[in-house]
């Protein structure tokens, strides 16, 4: 295929493959930090509890409490940081669509002062501007002024809905580990299979953010490591004088 056909079939043939692309990479990330933050604060609060008794109802209802709260609290949080973006967004594009509406012709003068910065020369960014706006005006001037798509913005219900189910999962693996294994082994088996969970989900925050897998694998590792010996050691001294 040329390059011209490729120019040709891009706004009609790839445009539907392009869209909702924001708000599935949102909701992704929302659900790969939302199973992280679950593995590693239900780990933290199950271990400090074991390190302060052997009795299993007592980690039991902990972590259940922990995760219950966690999952609420993550889905809040989420949501009203995706509300917040949105409305700033919205906000941005009312604002757009006002000066497209009484300022036409400045609104087409700055498209094209963006394109030259681009690299084009100015008639021929005048006309790309000239023909995107005359297709799509807001779209064109969103995606170019401010790095928006008017069709692609992120669903905060998406977002924390993500989250709470990501937390969730998430929580359950330590929870479940530290309560149905063995009480002589709990613990390490707890801290083996969490350190392995957090691997898995440093990979993929890493391969959704287009960074490097080995340093976020190790970051997310001692992150969680770290808490977990500070909760363990933390229950193993207050737990005696209680």
């Amino acid at each position: 295929m040329t390059k011209g056909a490729d120019l040709e079939l891009g706004p009609h043939e790839g445009e539907p493959h392009a869209r909702g692309l924001n708000d599935r990479l949102s909701w992704l990330r929302a659900g790969v930090l939302g199973a992280n933050d679950g593995i590693v604060s239900t780990a933290g609060i199950v271990l400090g509890v074991a390190g302060a008794t052997t009795d299993r109802d007592v980690i039991l209802v902990a972590g259940v409490a922990g995760l219950v709260a966690g999952a609420i609290s993550m889905a809040a949080g989420e949501y009203v940081s995706v509300s917040t973006q949105r409305d700033s967004e919205l906000a941005l594009l009312d604002k757009e669509r006002r000066e497209l509406r009484d300022e036409p012709e400045d609104e087409l003068a700055e498209l094209a002062g963006l394109y030259v910065d681009k690299g084009l020369d100015e008639d021929l960014a005048l006309q790309v501007a000239t023909q995107l706006t005359a297709h799509d005006a807001l779209g064109a001037h969103a995606e170019a002024e401010l790095g928006i798509d008017p069709d692609d913005l992120t669903s905060p219900w998406n977002a924390a809905f993500a989250s709470m189910v990501a937390f969730t999962l998430g929580a359950l693996l330590p929870l479940l580990t530290i309560t149905l294994v063995a009480e002589s082994i709990r613990v390490w088996v707890t801290v083996v299979s969490v350190a392995v969970a957090l691997a898995g989900t440093g990979y993929l925050s890493a391969r959704l953010g287009f960074g490097s897998p080995g340093r976020a694998v190790a970051r997310n590792v001692a992150g969680g490591l770290f808490a977990m010996v500070v909760t363990y050691g933390v229950g193993t001294l207050i737990g005696p004088h209680v």
